[in-house]
C-alpha cells in the first residue's frame, strides 16, 4: 500500500514539475515569472513544504539547462514555494501561503539573488541590493493572487481534497 501511495505522490509532483516548467515562460513578463508563483502557492497547499520545495528546485534546473534563463530562477522560486508551504502546514489556510509565498520570493528570493548575480555575471559595480525586489516583488504578489483565487474554486474540489489528504495525514 505504501508504494502505491509514494507512486501517486510523485505522479502528482511530476504533473506539478511539468506544469510549472511549461507555463512559467509562457506568461512571463520580463523579469517576473508569476506562473512560478501561482504554481508555488497550489503546490504549497496541495503537497506541502518538502515537495513544493522540490518542485521549485527541479523547474528551477531545468528552465536553467533548457531555457537559458540565469540562476535568477533557483533564487526566485525556491524560498517562495518552501515558505507558502510552511506557512499553510502551519496554520492551514491558503492565505498564510500566499503570504509565505510573497515574502519568500519577494524579499528573502530578491535579496538572496544579489550575490548570486555578483558571480554569475563577475560585476557587482552594477548592481545593488534591492535591484531584483521590485519585480521579484510584482510578479509574487500577482502570481499569489492568481493562486489565491484558483485554490478557492479548487478546494472545494474532491479530488483536491483527496491529493491533499495524500501528502497531509
Amino acid at each position: 500500500m505504501d508504494s502505491k501511495v509514494n507512486v501517486k505522490k510523485l505522479t502528482i509532483l511530476s504533473v506539478m514539475i511539468a506544469l510549472d516548467f511549461v507555463l512559467s515562460p509562457i506568461f512571463r513578463i520580463e523579469g517576473m515569472a508569476p506562473m512560478s508563483s501561482v504554481l508555488n502557492v497550489t503546490a504549497a497547499v496541495l503537497m506541502g513544504p518538502w515537495y513544493a520545495l522540490v518542485m521549485a528546485i527541479v523547474c528551477a534546473c531545468l528552465r536553467m539547462m533548457l531555457l537559458g534563463i540565469p540562476p535568477l530562477a533557483f533564487t526566485g522560486a525556491v524560498f517562495g514555494a518552501f515558505l507558502a508551504g510552511l506557512c499553510y502546514l502551519t496554520y492551514r489556510k491558503n492565505w498564510m501561503a500566499v503570504i509565505g509565498e510573497i515574502f519568500g520570493t519577494g524579499v528573502l528570493g530578491s535579496l538572496a539573488s544579489y550575490p548570486v548575480m555578483v558571480w554569475y555575471t563577475g560585476t557587482h559595480n552594477q548592481l545593488f541590493w534591492f535591484v531584483f525586489t521590485p519585480k521579484f516583488f510584482g510578479g509574487a504578489i500577482s502570481g499569489s493572487i492568481i493562486a489565491y483565487l484558483l485554490l478557492l474554486k479548487l478546494s472545494k474540489t474532491k479530488q483536491f481534497k483527496d491529493i491533499q489528504k495524500l501528502f497531509f495525514k
